[in-house]
């Protein structure tokens, strides 16, 4: 049976920079009392948002209406081994996925780098890894299930609801909520990943090389420093050679997590202090290779909180945008204490992906939680819209509906299906006005 609370208590994000105090919060069983807590928030005159584990650095979950918890919707709810399909409860967070499917001797042919997202979060404000020739987690999407506005339940993949389809795989909680997801999955394989200190002028000039060579290929540069760490992962024949149980705590721990927030904490005191730490950094972590489950190697451990903005341009842009961020960072005082992120994707069908129709690499800047970071961001923000850079849809960004109907060729596309689905607008926000216009 559905939980249903009246409460005065704020809603944080997961960054802790966005909040929301909803009139009620409801955690349904089942898609049955999804459908009724949807039909009596319309008739109270309330807004409805779903929110996962908050890891969206934009306030698309946040609400003053009704706020839908999806805790209760979890676990498989079928497994298909002969069409490599799994149906997913919207609430199952991606690690109980991850685990749950390689005990079936299951995987997602390609994932992000956290798995602390609901399955229906993630896809919904686009989560992707880095893939040469796979896509997003919304583009591994077979079929799916939401309640809409008036309290229906409505399924769609590509032969029903094909309009549907093609928007609600990343569907910013516009079109409805989220009840179930059916994935496309493969027998469980093994991934050898190949982690590489590099320099930045070498990974940058052999950028398109090491993407077309590499199944997954991705880099960090570490601004203040001539320095990069690559990591390449491809499929393994095996044996599973994952890290040793000590090395691998030194390297995802202690280092990546332990003394990063050390670092980070003392770079935020003492902002000279950074481009020295930025030097012992890049060069702390050596090489290694490792063989183990998808799952395993895609995915790491992520305790140092921070703020993120993320652009994807189109994939021939992605070393000359870089090269203008690491100018900006050298002409100006900007002190930058995280890495810069750099991934890719090929070009996918979803209307508002931010890979829809274009192969795309993605430039992510971060700065630790509690630095200012709106001058550094908007800098970077500049470079990327000079490239058609489209914005990821759960980062912090500051473009609204008119940009985004010039990046995007499919954007009336999504909102023709949103004036079908939500003509009166019930599960919009104060994020989607400015994204989606009313």
């Amino acid at each position: 049976m559905a939980t249903t609370s009246r409460t005065t208590s704020t809603w944080r994000n997961w960054a802790g920079n966005v909040t929301a105090r909803p009139a009620r919060v409801v955690a349904p069983a089942s898609a049955g009392e999804l459908a009724e807590a949807v039909r009596r928030a319309a008739e109270d005159g309330l807004k409805v948002k779903p929110v996962g584990t908050g890891h969206s650095f934009t306030a698309a979950a946040a609400t003053d209406g009704v706020l839908i918890r999806p805790d209760l919707l979890t676990g498989i709810r079928d497994v298909d081994r002969v069409a490599g399909a799994v149906t997913v409860e919207a609430g199952t967070p991606l690690k109980r996925l991850n685990v749950a499917l390689a005990r079936e001797g299951l995987s997602l042919t390609n994932m992000g780098d956290i798995m602390e997202q609901t399955v229906a979060g993630a896809t919904s404000t686009g989560t992707h890894g880095t893939g040469r020739d796979s896509a997003s987690t919304s583009a591994q999407i077979r079929a799916l299930e939401l309640v809409t506005a008036d309290g229906s339940l409505l399924t769609c993949s590509a032969r029903e609801n094909a309009d549907v389809f093609a928007a609600a795989r990343l569907g910013l909680g516009a079109l409805g909520v989220v009840t179930a997801i059916t994935f496309a999955v493969e027998p469980l394989f093994l991934l050898r990943a190949r982690e590489e200190p590099m320099t930045f002028d070498r990974v940058t000039a052999d950028f398109e090389a090491l993407h077309a060579e590499n199944e997954h290929f991705e880099f960090y540069w570490f601004p203040h420093t001539g320095n990069c760490n690559t990591k390449r992962n491809n499929r393994s024949a095996g044996p599973a050679a994952p890290p040793g149980r000590v090395s691998g705590w030194v390297e995802d721990e202690f280092l990546s997590n332990g003394a990063f927030q050390v670092a980070c904490s003392v770079g935020r005191a003492v902002p000279a202090a950074i481009p020295a730490i930025a030097r012992l950094s890049s060069r702390a972590l050596s090489a290694r290779t490792y063989t183990d489950i998808p799952y395993k190697v895609f995915t790491s451990p992520r305790r140092v909180r921070f703020m993120e903005m993320e652009y994807a341009v189109p994939r021939e842009a992605a070393v000359e945008a870089l090269r203008e961020v690491k100018a900006l960072v050298e002409r100006s005082p900007l002190r930058v204490s995280f890495p810069v992120e750099v991934r890719t994707a090929p070009a996918d069908d979803i209307t508002l992906s931010t890979a829809s129709g274009r192969d795309t690499a993605y430039i992510a800047v971060h700065l630790y939680r509690g630095t200012p970071y709106q001058v550094y961001f908007t800098a970077v923000e500049r470079i990327m819209t000079a490239h058609g850079g489209r914005p990821h849809w759960g980062k912090v960004h500051t473009r609204d509906a008119a940009y985004l109907a010039e990046a995007y060729p499919r954007f009336a596309e999504f909102t023709a299906v949103r004036d079908r689905l939500d003509p009166q607008r019930l599960f919009t926000n104060g994020y989607l006005r400015r994204v989606l216009g009313d």
